[in-house]
């Protein structure tokens, strides 16, 4: 798999199509430890090479295939690594599909490159996650031994237990983007699933409600879960990517 070095040696692992002529290039970013494995990421993937797009997907520092300790992830250098991503594999217009945390990564990205993101379409975003879900959502005692300790290692449905770190804590805390408007008029497409565990349906809705742009669709998938990785689910994400390529072509 192609690796991008980055300044201080760390590489991301990548993979990428590239576009034909005036089109587009989809770039995926995945969720809180997760990769661009995922089934999402792959039908996103076979979809550009379909319809003749780019296509962009790459593991954050610390994730999938990529260097780095997943404990020393924060937002700011996921945030970067992103930018570094697209700055460096890609050209022209970008349409970002972002999954949880890939959904504030979009956000981010999109608000540092107005002049190449195009359209964004979000699953399940997780803007703010750090403080506004996380946070909130831990017992005292992981509080506690986050922010004496450094670290409290959480169990998943998904797989093993993963650290959270303190870092990661206050350092999401810069990055927040629901408090204020989000200063950016490109069609969005959000897709959630109401009975997501892991992101309640209305912090989603917040994202909505923040966007300047008034082309944002709001899509409640009324038995969907967070990962929307079913196939009915998949289907509906790539008609949806589908119409936002129409749109912004």
């Amino acid at each position: 798999m192609p690796t991008l070095t980055r300044a201080d040696g760390e590489t991301l692992a990548y993979t990428k199509i590239e576009r034909s002529a005036n089109s587009p290039t989809l770039v995926w970013l995945s969720g809180f430890n997760s990769d661009m494995a995922g089934s999402k990421a792959i039908a996103v993937k076979e979809l550009a090479e379909a319809e003749g797009l780019g296509y962009l997907a790459f593991d954050y520092f610390g994730h999938g295939e990529s260097s780095g300790d997943f404990a020393k992830g924060t937002i700011s250098r996921w945030r970067e690594d992103c930018l570094t991503a697209i700055d460096e594999l890609s050209e022209g217009p970008l349409i970002l599909i972002g999954s949880s945390m890939g959904g504030w990564m979009s956000l981010l990205t999109a608000k540092a490159r107005k002049e190449r993101v195009v359209g964004m379409v979000l699953i399940a975003p997780a803007p703010d996650f750090t403080s506004k879900l996380m946070w909130h959502d831990l017992p005292e005692s992981a509080r506690k031994e986050i922010m004496e300790k450094g670290m409290w290692m959480r169990p998943t449905p998904y797989g093993e237990p993963y650290p959270i770190t303190r870092s990661l804590i206050v350092d999401g805390a810069q990055w927040s983007v629901l408090d204020d408007p989000i200063d950016l008029s490109v069609p969005v497409t959000i897709l959630q699933g109401k009975v997501d565990p892991d992101v309640p349906w209305t912090h989603a809705l917040k994202v909505q409600d923040a966007l300047a742009s008034a082309d944002v669709e709001f899509i409640l998938i009324k038995d969907g879960e967070h990962r929307l990785s079913r196939d009915q689910d998949i289907q509906r994400l790539m008609m949806e990517v589908k119409r936002l390529v129409r749109k912004v072509g």
